[in-house]
Parts: structure tokens; sequence; C-alpha cells
């Protein structure tokens, strides 16, 4: 019989609430001794898994300095990768964005998305074959691809080395998104999706509507974009979570998890929040001709 586990109160921001985890436990995969297959029971709540994750991605702390009141770092850090790996965050982060849009009455499935990137730097604990230099932002690290639907809300998150050029990275994420996602009818992007005349390959090969959102003509400095806002701010929020300000991790994949616990601890919050309340889920009005 497992050793009986006492009960940890919730003692940090990033803990989950009682509603939070009444979201997330359903959306996790059944315990292996509960399947066909068998196996040991598990030792650890998975809830002070979840809440151990959520305290490293906000804190931005390294696995082995998580507190003592969390399970061991190897047990949190094999459930982390484990399940990234069998895509259970991904469906956790697809479910949340699906009841956010229901719950705003729209349609749970985007019509219209936006793709932006972001470059970040990369430590050193990142190897040679997966950072790169990125020239425009003289950034040595990784680039991160974005894409959301039209509240701002994550759809597919990609993480590549810093020197992979948009125009030719949007090839392969265009591509995935049809497959994935075939309600798909127009992508709004910034100027430099269009250059290699990755519109037209867009229309002719994956029947979407590539729609660069264009800089005004003389505008200097930073200039809010339409469209476009909702994805900068999308990356401005995951920002917020300090282990996002720099790429430590060895895989990229490890940092798409991140970005996507991130993405996820906001979605539960919004979700669960009590009374009226203007936060960045909400701050602009829905504009006319702005796609569903």
């Amino acid at each position: 019989m497992p050793t009986a586990v006492r009960h940890r109160p919730r003692r940090y921001p990033s803990d989950t609430t009682v509603a939070e985890w009444a979201l997330l436990e359903p959306l996790l995969p059944v315990e292996a001794c509960q399947t066909k297959t068998g196996g040991h029971p598990e030792k650890w709540p998975r809830r002070q898994i979840v809440d151990a994750i959520r305290y490293l991605v906000d804190n931005g702390a390294k696995w082995r300095s998580l507190p003592a009141d969390f399970p061991p770092w190897q047990t949190v850090y094999g459930f982390f990768a484990r399940w990234n790996r069998a895509g259970v965050v991904a469906f956790i982060r697809d479910q949340l964005r699906r009841h956010i849009r229901t719950g705003k009455g729209r349609c749970p499935f985007p019509v219209t998305l936006i793709v932006d990137s972001q470059s970040v730097k990369a430590a050193s604990t990142v190897g040679k074959d997966s950072r790169g230099y990125d020239p425009g932002k003289k950034i040595n690290g990784r680039k991160r691809h974005f894409v959301v639907d039209t509240l701002g809300l994550p759809v597919m998150i990609t993480v590549t080395a810093g020197d992979a050029r948009d125009e030719i990275m949007a090839r392969d994420l265009l591509w995935r998104l049809r497959l994935m996602h075939p309600q798909i009818t127009q992508v709004w992007a910034d100027s430099a999706y269009a250059r290699d005349l990755l519109p037209t390959w867009t229309a002719d090969h994956l029947w979407l509507s590539l729609r660069p959102v264009l800089r005004p003509r003389g505008a200097r400095g930073f200039v809010v974009l339409p469209r476009r806002w909702k994805v900068e701010r999308s990356i401005g929020w995951i920002m917020n979570a300090r282990r996002n300000v720099r790429d430590y991790e060895r895989l990229p994949a490890h940092s798409e998890a991140h970005l996507n616990w991130a993405f996820i601890s906001l979605m539960t919050k919004r979700l669960t929040r009590n009374g009226p309340r203007t936060d960045g889920w909400t701050k602009k009005p829905h504009a006319a001709g702005e796609g569903a």
C-alpha cells in the first residue's frame, strides 16, 4: 500500500484554487493503476504535481530548487515530461480555450487566427543545435511562433532556433494548422510573412487566406496595429511568468510546455474568477470585421 501523503495547504499565488482544480482534474489522463494494463498507484496527489509545475513556471525556479513542501522534483519533472510528450498539456490548453469561447458566445472552433513570433535569449543550458542568432532582433537564442484566435487564446505554439525565418517556418506551421484545424479560413500576420510569395503559396496549397497587417506608411516606433495587437498582447501575458523571460530548456518541446502551462494558468483564472472584473482577456471589445 502506498504511504499516506499529508495534506498540503494552499500557500503560493500559483497554487490552484478549488474551482481551478475542478476544471483541470477531469482533463488529466486516467491513472495507470486504473487502466487495463495496470500499474502502481501514484504516491503523490496530482493536484500537488500541477501546483509544483505552475510554481516553477510562475517563479522561474530551477527544478532542483522546488520548495520542500512540493513532491520531489524528479517526480514533478517526470509528470511534466510525460504529460507533454503524450499531448496532455496541449489537450488541456485546447479544452480551456473552447470553454472560454463558448462562454463568450463564440464557436468553440475558431475560423480566423493570428500568427506572430518572438525571439528570446537562451541560457547556457540550451545547446547549439537548437539555438541561433536572429539578426533582426540581435538576439542569440530561440524563436517562439504563436498562433492565437481573435480573443488572444493560444491555438498552437512552436519553438525553433532563433535564426529560423518567419516566412519559412510559417509553411510548416500553416500546414499543420490546416491538418489539425480544417475549419480555418484566414490567418492574419505581420509583413515578414508576406515574403517569399507565402500568401500565394498558402492560397494555392492550403486554401487559406494569409493576410499581412502592414505598418502605416511613415510610422516610427511602436504602433498598435489592427488585429495583430491581440497576439502581441498574448505574448505580453505569458512574459509575466518568469520562466518564460529567457529560454532555459535543453529540449524545444519543453520550452513549448512551459509556454502552454503559462496560458493554462491564465485561462483557469479567467474561468474561475468571481464577479465582474476587467483584465487582459476582456480589455477591448470585439471589433467588427476581425473574424470569429
